[in-house]
C-alpha cells in the first residue's frame, strides 16, 4: 500500500517525498519521519529563498578584461552605474528592476589567456572578497564571456582556475552570460557553442548547462536572464558563500599588508624629503640622459614615447626632445624574456644592453627598470632581472629606479599596496633599487604630471649618488655570459655641466 501523496509547496520537495515513500513504504517510520523532517526544512529554504527572490537579488560579474563586464553590469540595471575602464576594486551598484532590489558587484578582470599565476594577488584577492560585497552572499555569479572572441583551451583554463579561487562549489552557483549578443547575427548561441568545440563547450556543462545572450548595447528587457537567475536560486535553495574562514584569513593578510604599506610610505618620504634637502635651492637639471631596461612586452618603447611626449624612442638609438624645460635623452633596449634566466638570451642583446651606456656619452643618469603593474612578479622574473642587470655591474642598482608600466589597471590602487600583496620577490627588488620606483599610465600619455613627478625622482636620485653619472664605457675581460665580471672605468663626469 502507499500512502497518499502529500502537498509541498516546493514541486522538487515534493517529488522527493514521493519517492521516499515509494521505496521505503510506511513501516519503515523512523526513517521515513528523518526523510519528511529533511524535506520540510529543504521545503522551508526554499519558500523563503522564493520570498527573498521576490524583494532582491543579488549577483556577483566575473570574467575577463574587456569581456564586458561593466557593460552587461549597466545592461542589468538599465543605466550607466559602473566605469567602463579598467579598475583593480570591486565595485557595487544597487538599484530596483523589475519590482526586485538588485545588487551588482563588478569585478576586476584577468588577462583572459594568462594562467591564474600570473594575475596579481590584488586582482585575486578582489575576486575573493567580492562575495563580501553583497552579505550574506551573491545569490548568482555571471561568467562573462565575450561572444565574438575565439575561447581556446588556454581561456577555459584561465577560466576554471580563477572561478576556483571561491572553491569547487562555485560553479552550481554560475550562469555563463555571453555579451554582444548582436555580433551572433543569424547564428543561434548553441550553434555558437557547438562550433567552438569542446574548450566552451566543457565550460557550458560545468556550469549545468546555464547560459544566456545579452545584448550590451540594447538596455531593454532583462526579465529574461533574472528567471533564469531565479530557477538557478530555487534549485541550490540559497545563495553562495564561501567556505568558513576564508575572508578572516584574507583579512588577516590585509592587515599585515597595510603596515608594510605605511612603513614603505614613511621611509620612501623621509628619504626624499633627505635629497631635497641634499639639492638645496639648486634649479633641476637641464639635461637629463635615461636608459631603459626590461624584459620584452614589458611596455619600455611605450614608456619612453610617453616620457618623450611623442612616438620616436627606437631601440639602442637615443632620442631626444625637451620635456619640461629639460633636455631629455632616452635609450631604448632589447628586452630579455622576462621569467628566463640569462642563458637563454642571445649574445647579441646582452651586447645591445651593455653598449646601451654608450648611446649617451658622457652616461646615463639614471637606468628606468621596466616591470608591468597588470601582472604578478615571480621569483623568476626577480632571478632574470637581477643576473640582466649585472651585466653593467653590482652599481648599477644605486643608479636604476623601477618604472610600473600599464598603472591604469592599478586604478585607484596604490603602487605600495601592489608591492607588499605580491611579496618577497618584488620588494627585494624594490629595495634592491634604494625604495625608488614610479608608476606611468601608458594610456594617458598626456598626463605630465607623471612624466614630471619621475623627472624630479630621477633628480633625487642624482643628488643621492653625489652628482655622478653611471660610466659610457665598461671594460669586459672576456666574452659576455652568465659568469662574466664586469670592470669599472671611474666616473668621468658630474651633472653641473652635462
Amino acid at each position: 500500500m502507499i500512502p497518499k501523496k502529500k502537498n509541498v509547496t516546493v514541486s522538487l520537495s515534493a517529488a522527493v517525498v514521493e519517492k521516499t515513500e515509494y521505496m521505503y513504504g510506511v513501516n519503515d517510520d523512523s526513517r521515513m519521519q528523518e526523510r519528511r523532517e529533511s524535506e520540510e526544512v529543504a521545503s522551508g529554504k526554499a519558500q523563503r529563498c522564493i520570498r527573498v527572490l521576490n524583494t532582491e537579488l543579488r549577483i556577483v560579474l566575473l570574467g575577463s578584461r574587456l569581456s564586458g563586464k561593466s557593460s552587461a553590469g549597466n545592461t542589468i540595471l538599465g543605466r550607466d552605474e559602473f566605469d567602463l575602464r579598467r579598475a583593480a576594486q570591486c565595485v557595487k551598484r544597487r538599484r530596483e528592476v523589475a519590482g526586485r532590489q538588485v545588487t551588482v558587484v563588478d569585478t576586476p578582470g584577468w588577462w583572459e589567456n594568462y594562467p591564474v599565476e600570473s594575475t596579481p594577488e590584488l586582482v585575486k584577492r578582489e575576486i575573493v572578497l567580492s562575495v563580501s560585497q553583497c552579505p550574506p552572499g551573491p545569490h548568482i555569479l555571471l561568467l562573462v564571456i565575450q561572444v565574438d572572441d575565439s575561447f581556446t583551451e588556454d581561456h577555459r583554463e584561465a577560466v576554471e582556475d580563477h572561478l576556483e579561487l571561491l572553491g569547487e562549489s562555485v560553479w552550481s552557483h554560475t550562469i555563463v552570460l555571453f555579451t554582444y549578443g548582436k555580433r551572433l547575427g543569424q547564428t543561434t548561441i548553441e550553434q555558437h557553442i557547438q562550433r567552438e568545440g569542446k574548450a566552451l563547450q566543457g565550460l557550458v556543462e560545468k556550469c549545468n548547462n546555464r547560459y544566456h545572450v545579452l545584448n550590451t548595447k540594447n538596455r531593454g528587457d532583462v526579465t529574461e536572464l533574472l528567471q533564469k537567475i531565479e530557477e538557478t536560486v530555487t534549485v541550490n535553495r540559497g545563495h553562495f558563500e564561501l567556505k568558513r574562514g576564508t575572508l578572516e584569513k584574507i583579512e588577516g593578510r590585509k592587515k599585515v599588508e597595510e603596515e608594510g604599506v605605511k612603513q614603505r610610505l614613511t621611509k620612501v618620504q623621509e628619504q626624499r624629503e633627505t635629497l631635497v634637502t641634499l639639492m638645496g635651492d639648486s634649479v633641476h637639471l637641464s639635461v637629463l640622459r635615461i636608459v631603459l631596461l626590461g624584459a620584452r612586452l614589458s611596455g619600455k618603447s611605450s614608456a619612453g614615447n610617453t616620457i618623450l611626449g611623442r612616438k620616436e624612442c627606437l631601440r639602442v638609438a637615443a632620442c631626444c626632445s625637451k620635456v619640461a624645460g629639460r633636455q631629455l635623452t632616452v635609450v631604448d633596449t632589447p628586452g630579455w624574456w622576462g621569467n628566463l634566466p640569462i642563458e637563454f638570451t642571445p649574445k647579441m642583446v646582452k651586447q645591445e644592453i651593455v653598449l646601451s651606456v654608450s648611446q649617451c656619452p658622457p652616461g646615463p643618469h639614471t637606468f628606468l627598470l621596466v616591470i608591468r603593474g597588470d601582472v604578478s612578479f615571480t621569483e623568476k622574473e626577480r632571478r632574470a632581472i637581477e643576473e640582466h642587470m649585472e651585466l653593467l655591474s653590482e652599481r648599477v642598482w644605486s643608479h636604476t629606479i623601477v618604472l610600473f608600466t600599464y598603472g591604469d589597471c592599478l586604478g585607484n590602487t596604490a603602487i605600495e599596496q601592489h608591492i607588499e600583496s605580491e611579496g618577497k620577490a618584488l620588494q627585494w627588488l624594490v629595495e634592491k633599487c634604494g625604495n625608488r620606483y614610479h608608476v606611468l599610465n601608458n594610456v594617458n600619455e598626456g598626463d605630465g604630471t607623471q612624466v614630471t613627478e619621475l623627472l624630479e625622482k630621477i633628480e633625487e636620485m642624482v643628488a643621492g649618488n653625489s652628482g655622478y653619472v653611471f660610466p659610457d664605457q665598461i671594460k669586459q675581460s672576456a666574452p659576455i655570459r652568465k659568469a662574466d665580471s664586469m670592470k669599472w672605468l671611474p666616473p668621468n663626469s658630474k651633472t653641473n655641466s652635462d
